[in-house]
């Protein structure tokens, strides 16, 4: 073949490629989306456009659009209100197959972009702004961002916080369920108490959003869930890397770090870790020190499944000073940052494996899927009575056990949409939970190092399994939602003191309906009424040596109802109220001595939620909560009738400011008032007012941050209990308040670089 034609054929091959691929790039295609949330659910009325066309749709009732006459190559943009703006280039043939779903992601850096009748969750949209503007600094900080959530720590920093919730003292966690990313936090049938949930394992650099709810309305949660759940999502991929130096009074030490490992189009993973050494503020030195480690892949496999992956290991231990009572710091024996037992503290582990599935199924449906394994260690040495029982070694007990917990659950959503787009959300999910708890044990010890008598041993097995369903019908301006939930339990221990082998069982079940009616009222106003059942489990040991009294509940109920508003008049002001009521058939008496939990009796609790968040100008943000409880026994006189430690009003608030040349400050208030210390009223357990200041420069590479905890340095008892115990020369015991001390002024300062 002679070489012109060669050349003539190869430019003709060329041209006809060049030809061929113009056409195809040309070639008009329609495209069939759907715009929804990070959970895959549909986002009605966003606004779709084509660029440089101009053609812009609004997605309907289940979030899907068509787009015409597209090309490859095009861009489109995604807008909706709270939501970020999303621009995507149509750069893959897979963005034109069938119902390909497009997610946005929430928006909360400006109370003008939370939306009323949406959504039922306005408050948790406060609180993320919240989170996102001045990003918070410890685990006990995340809890706080919750409205009307107290907290109270009293042993050392690596003891779970004691919470405070809707008239509940709830001790560690008994009755308000916690998660990250699916997993529980709560520890059933806990060597130190039901329901302990030590959130010291999440490193708050790495969450995201938080979900809240108050009451026993959401079908979705199970146990603990009576006076509310608090959900934490971490992050899917982190903006950038960063590392953090803290120093502050009181040999504070942190060191933080995250990095991200993996950064592409649907792929993202990142690695974050901290340390903390402190001596805290008490007169010995607490040598608390925790590390953290947390890793995480977040990917989008295909348009509609995506896959998340994570790792967290944690490791903490402490010295702690106890509770001391009253009369030993008013007789100068010791100060208020004294102990009677300098021996207390502890040592505890948790390490955990999560994996979570997204998938969009045919017909507009989604799967979502949460597994998790976790293994747990704990010991816990404390002294509450001092020598009471023992007057010459001592009280001192240690409450140990090891655990693993494997759980998962998966929901199934199915949208349906008719006339007038109204729609109509069908839910069902299932799951389980089994732990795995072995040597779980009380003993009396002196000063950690002897072990004079093990006074519990045993290994408890506890698997509970549930299955919910859930309707949710929005018409017009109401949604009604209607759900149901059953939960079985099976309970069993094997007592390692025994001589014989003689392990004891128990299963049983509790059916749980819930109902919501919702009114959107207009733009600015949404009513809502709730009810339902929920239930906080006993512990495995309690239940079962108390198998032949019929009045000691396995799985106590609690029946509630709120009625209440969220009002948005202008878009810089959202006022939020609710009237509650919640009756339990059961309450939970801690006996701290013999390191168990004992079931009481009925209790009903009313009340009010009050908050309103302001923000006047784009820099300044203002935000106030007030609540009341009336928390009383059922069945004893008047009178006579009190909760012990159950908070009456409590109330919290923030001035903010994030200045655009790059400067920050808030002062924060907290406020409890006094409180019945026992049933008949004739001991309180003073209140306080306590306000922290933070201040900061911000600049593109590095951030600068001062913060000071009790900027007044206010005296005042974070714990308090009615104890009767004995001190060392004392010849008769006595009963009075035993309190750990608050937080002094306590400054300490940050730098975090950015890169």
């Amino acid at each position: 073949m002679k070489k012109g034609l060669i050349r003539y054929t190869g430019r003709k091959l060329l041209f006809t490629f060049l030809l061929l691929f113009c056409s195809f790039q040309l070639k008009a295609h329609t495209l069939n989306g759907i715009v929804t949330d990070e959970q895959s659910g549909g986002i009605p009325g966003a606004v779709v456009t084509l660029l440089g066309e101009n053609t812009t749709v609004v997605t309907n009732g289940l979030g899907e659009f068509i787009l015409t006459e597209v090309h490859l190559g095009d861009s489109i943009s995604i807008e909706f209100n709270g939501y970020e703006r999303s621009v995507v280039l149509l750069d893959d043939e897979d963005y034109f197959r069938t119902d390909y779903q497009f997610m946005l992601f929430e928006k909360t850096t400006s109370l003008k972009e939370v939306v009323v009748t949406a959504k039922t969750t306005s408050l948790s949209q406060t609180a993320n702004i919240d989170l996102t503007l001045q990003p918070v600094r410890s685990t006990q900080e995340l809890l706080t961002l919750v409205p009307g959530l107290f907290i109270a720590q009293h042993a050392g920093g690596g003891k779970a916080e004691q919470l405070f919730l809707r008239g509940f003292d709830i001790d560690h966690g008994t009755d308000v369920a916690l998660s990250l990313d699916g997993m529980p936090v709560n520890m059933v049938s806990h060597a130190h108490g039901q329901g302990y949930a030590d959130m010291h394992f999440i490193m708050p650099e790495v969450i995201e959003k938080i979900d809240f709810g108050k009451g026993p309305y959401n079908p979705s949660k199970g146990n603990f869930a009576t006076a509310g759940y608090v959900d934490f999502q971490t992050k899917d991929k982190l903006d950038r890397n960063s590392i953090a130096l803290e120093y502050g009074m009181f040999n504070h030490k942190k060191l933080t770090s995250t990095l991200k490992i993996l950064d592409r189009k649907n792929q993202h993973a990142y690695f974050a870790a901290d340390y903390m050494l402190t001596d805290g503020y008490f007169d010995s030195p607490q040598d608390f020190n925790r590390i953290n480690l947390f890793a995480k892949y977040s990917g989008i496999v295909s348009p509609n499944f995506k896959m998340n992956v994570s790792a967290s290991m944690f490791q903490s231990s402490w010295n702690a000073s106890g509770q001391i009572p009253d009369r030993a710091v008013n007789s100068g024996q010791i100060t208020r940052f004294g102990s009677i037992d300098d021996t207390e503290g502890g040592q505890t582990s948790r390490v955990n494996l999560q994996l979570g599935l997204v998938n969009k199924l045919a017909g507009n449906a989604v799967l979502k899927s949460d597994f998790f394994v976790t293994g747990y260690d704990f010991n816990l040495y404390s002294n509450f009575t001092f020598f009471l029982e023992d007057s010459i070694n001592g009280d001192q007990i240690r409450q140990s056990e090891n655990r693993k917990i494997y759980g998962g659950k998966s929901e199934w959503k199915k949208f349906f949409l008719y006339q007038n787009d109204n729609k109509f959300t069908i839910s069902a999910g299932a799951g389980f939970r089994y732990d795995d708890i072995n040597n779980i044990g009380l003993a009396s010890t002196t000063h950690r190092k002897i072990v004079r008598n093990q006074l519990q041993l045993g290994n408890v097995d506890e698997t509970n399994l549930f299955g919910y369903v859930n309707g949710e019908l929005s018409a017009g301006k109401f949604v009604f939602n209607l759900g149901l939930r059953a939960d079985n339990f099976n309970f069993y221990y094997e007592n390692l003191l025994d001589t014989a082998y003689k392990p004891r069982s128990l299963s049983q079940s509790v059916v749980l309906p819930k109902l919501s009616i919702i009114h959107n009222t207009s733009d600015q106003l949404q009513l809502f009424l709730k009810s339902g059942v929920g239930y906080h489990s006993n512990d495995t040991r309690v239940v079962l040596a108390s198998m032949d009294n019929l009045n000691r509940k396995v799985l106590p109920l609690a029946y509630g109802t709120d009625l209440g508003f969220t009002y948005k008049p202008v878009k810089t002001l959202l006022f939020n109220a609710a009237l509650w009521y919640l009756f339990s058939e059961q309450e939970f008496v801690y006996v701290g001595d013999a390191g168990i939990v004992e079931p009481s009796g009925q209790s009903q609790r009313m009340g009010f939620d009050f908050g309103a968040t302001f923000q006047p100008l784009p820099w300044l943000f203002l935000y106030s909560n007030l609540n009341y409880a009336h928390a009383r026994l059922v069945g004893e006189p008047e009178g006579e009738n009190f909760i012990p430690l159950a908070p009456k009003w409590t109330s919290n608030g923030k001035v903010q400011v994030n200045l655009e040349n790059g400067i920050f400050a808030s002062i924060a208030y907290r406020y409890m008032g006094d409180r019945a210390a026992i049933e008949d009223n004739s001991v309180i357990a003073k209140g306080y007012f306590v306000n922290d200041f933070t201040i900061g420069l911000q600049r593109k590479s590095f951030v600068i941050t001062g913060i000071i905890n009790n900027i007044f340095n206010v005296q005042w008892k974070e714990t308090q209990f009615l104890t009767e115990s004995r001190l060392k020369d004392e010849l008769q015991p006595v009963e009075e308040i035993h309190f750990t001390p608050g937080t002094p002024f306590a400054a300490r300062v940050q730098i975090k670089f950015m890169f």
